[in-house]
């Protein structure tokens, strides 16, 4: 996969005019709406084609980027938060095969990690400014499979099992509406004190580990600006496994704390493990829950509810071309 720029993406429409196919989620508050179409007004002011596609449910953006012919787009904008280009990449990238058109995003989301680890800001004018003239990078993304998806389903963030886990699986989406990442902080808070002792088996590259949580990383960013893992980058063809060793509040509220000072590497019972291949096991059954029989442990990728343990995690390499601003980490 090339290294290049917007103009030299793909063959563009005629007179140079470029064919931007934009797949944007219509359910957004008011003020994201007003920046939507403030990105779309700047779009067509440079001359650029703009085909719009909304989604109207969950799966719907996968289904529209899978639909893309070829020479139908010089590039796709995926326009939501990071479910929704989650979402528009597992259409790209089917069944595994690289993306042949490349990606850029407009961050209308909760969190908007994919935008502060590329260093997009979340201005209309940022966004257009990017998709106009940003750089076009490959990046490396993660492939998981369980057992109900056995082609499995990429990310381009992280993976998690444990506390963030069942904090998105049980998250309210009225409480989300309203509350946003506050939402998530009350749904962690009861999931620390649902885990009570609950144990992960990691295996990276085939060396076990154990942990009360794990984060399988291939972005540095969580959650928004915060560090959980300094040394992953986009286009590294490896993740950062993030073990934290220890469960309770206190350890949580340790770890909550390390994470907002950008310390989290500097935590006890903290450590990050490079790797290709990930597998995570749930605990035994029983264990941690007075229930002989246990629902499945879920797994989130990229902020949504997508898979249950155990789970395979594979890295990969350049599956991706990823607009990215020329003045940010990844220009």
């Amino acid at each position: 996969m090339t290294v290049g720029t917007i103009g030299s993406a793909g063959a563009q429409g005629s007179a140079g005019r470029r064919r931007l196919l934009v797949i944007h989620n219509p359910v957004a508050g008011r003020r994201r709406r007003k920046r939507f179409q403030a990105v779309l007004n700047l779009l067509e002011t440079d001359g650029d084609e703009l085909l719009l596609r909304a989604t109207e449910g969950p799966g719907d953006a996968t289904r529209l980027a899978r639909r893309i012919e070829a020479g139908e787009a010089d590039l796709v904008v995926a326009a939501g938060g990071d479910g929704t280009i989650n979402e528009v990449i597992n259409g790209l990238v089917a069944k595994g095969r690289p993306a042949s058109v490349p990606l850029a995003i407009v961050p209308l989301g909760t969190s908007n990690v994919l935008a502060a680890e590329i260093g997009l800001g979340t201005s209309p004018e940022a966004a257009a400014r990017t998709i106009r003239e940003g750089a076009v990078r490959p990046v490396s993304l993660g492939r998981i499979t369980d057992a109900d998806s056995p082609d499995g389903r990429c990310f381009i963030l992280m993976a998690g099992a444990g506390v963030d886990a069942h904090a998105v699986a049980d998250v309210d989406p009225g409480l989300k509406r309203r509350f946003a990442q506050g939402a998530y902080v009350w749904a962690g808070l009861q999931a620390v004190f649902r885990s009570r002792g609950r144990r992960y088996r990691v295996e990276v590259d085939g060396v076990r580990h154990e942990a009360a949580s794990v984060i399988v990383a291939k972005a540095a960013h969580y959650g928004g600006p915060f560090i959980v893992a300094r040394e992953a980058r986009l286009d590294d063809p490896r993740f950062q496994v993030c073990l934290f060793e220890r469960a309770g509040f206190w350890p949580a509220g340790l770890y909550g704390v390390a994470l907002a000072l950008g310390r989290l590497d500097a935590a006890p019972g903290f450590t990050s493990v490079p790797g290709r291949k990930v597998r995570i096991t749930a605990p035994p059954s029983g264990a941690g829950d007075p229930s002989p029989t246990k629902p499945a442990e879920p797994v989130q990728c990229d902020g949504d509810d997508m898979a249950r343990l155990p789970v395979e995690i594979e890295v990969m390499p350049e599956a991706l071309s990823l607009v990215v601003p020329r003045e940010g980490p990844y220009g």
